[in-house]
């Protein structure tokens, strides 16, 4: 079975042919200022990236009647079950009227739409958007009832990884325990209790350990007082919690290739900053393990930062003790959204339908 894969970022879009698992291309199309600069909000994009698209495809020669299923990058939905959901109405109407807020990746089911249309109509899916929550009703309180915890995290790469160490265990999902830690640009850690992950942090809201771009948590009375200075507006506030907090903040860099660098160059601070991010993880995954009741297959670390060798060993020593520690490097999204389509066209688990 062929499946076309459709991963809109805010400046590019991926895309790939898949041959059931087996990536047979991918191209990525990448848009200067100028290109974006005449539509308003990202939802204006969808005819440009559209004709784009195929444009790819006539130079490859591919036609989309040669497709079995389009599968699109899941986008801002109301809150929903983690699985497979099928492209309908509802879903396009709350997507293109921003209903629940504006992201890149909510172009990803009306790109597929269309494209599953020119192939004859056939089924066009989304696959564990960052929208996905399966919270305990418990890990939603917090000490303020106006400020209730809400799941906004790395759900397709999280889901992706757990699946695959449960298959490396020879076991069934719904058989164990994980706790993930997806490490990139934001750093989010989920408990799994048997395929579902019932705590994880709001990587976006200042929630969780700091990362390159992300504060973390902070000391509340000491930011009430920054919001209140009179120093900062609204907007600058929350560039500080995401965007321009943890390492860019303290080191000015996001990329914890040039952090290491200056570490092996003898710089003090770059050390001291790294040892509490790795800290700070480390931290996370204990929590999460106590949500689980320290009953815990496996410790998983992933995303870009489980590249580095000095940061993956810091955190193992650290948590080790709880559980086996499994590391996969990297955030493989084409192969997560053509693998969730390909479960449904197999019939090894059902589609969902979004209300």
């Amino acid at each position: 079975m062929k499946i076309f894969v459709i991963n809109p970022g805010s400046t590019s879009t991926k895309i790939a042919l898949f041959n059931n698992s087996e990536c047979l291309w991918s191209d990525t199309q990448r848009y200067d200022v100028e290109q974006l600069a005449p539509f308003t909000t990202v939802m204006d994009q969808e005819q440009f990236r559209y004709d784009e698209i195929v444009k790819v495809l006539d130079s490859k020669n591919v036609s989309p009647s040669e497709f079995s299923a389009v599968v699109g990058r899941g986008g801002v939905l109301k809150p929903v079950p983690g699985g497979t959901y099928i492209v309908n109405d509802k879903m396009l109407e709350d997507l293109r009227s921003m209903a629940y807020g504006v992201h890149a990746s909510s172009l990803g089911a009306p790109l597929a739409v269309r494209c599953a249309v020119a192939a004859g109509d056939i089924p066009s899916f989304i696959v564990d958007p960052v929208v996905v929550d399966e919270l305990a009703d418990e890990a939603r309180i917090t000490g303020l009832p106006e400020l209730p915890r809400v799941s906004v995290f790395h759900a397709l790469n999280q889901k992706a990884v757990v699946r695959k160490a449960a298959a490396e265990l020879g076991k069934k999902v719904t058989e164990c325990n994980f706790v993930v830690a997806h490490m990139g640009g934001g750093v989010t850690v989920g408990a799994h209790l048997q395929g579902r992950v019932v705590d994880v942090n709001n990587g976006v809201d200042g929630d969780g350990p700091m990362s390159p771009e992300r504060s973390g948590y902070l000391p509340a009375g000491k930011l009430a007082a920054l919001c209140f200075s009179g120093k900062y507006s609204l907007s600058e506030i929350q560039k500080m919690i995401c965007g321009k907090g943890g390492l860019t903040a303290h080191l000015g860099t996001s990329d914890l290739r040039q952090v290491e660098a200056r570490i092996a160059e003898g710089d003090q601070k770059a050390s001291l900053v790294f040892e509490a991010l790795a800290l700070q993880i480390s931290k996370e995954i204990g929590a999460a393990a106590t949500v689980l009741k320290g009953e815990v297959e496996a410790i998983i670390l992933t995303g870009g930062l489980a590249y580095s060798d000095a940061l993956c060993e810091r955190i193992t020593s650290r948590v080790s003790s709880i559980a086996r520690v499994l590391r996969y490097p990297g955030e493989d999204e084409m192969q997560a959204l053509a693998g969730g389509a390909l479960r449904v066209l197999k019939g090894e688990e059902p589609f969902l339908k979004y209300e």
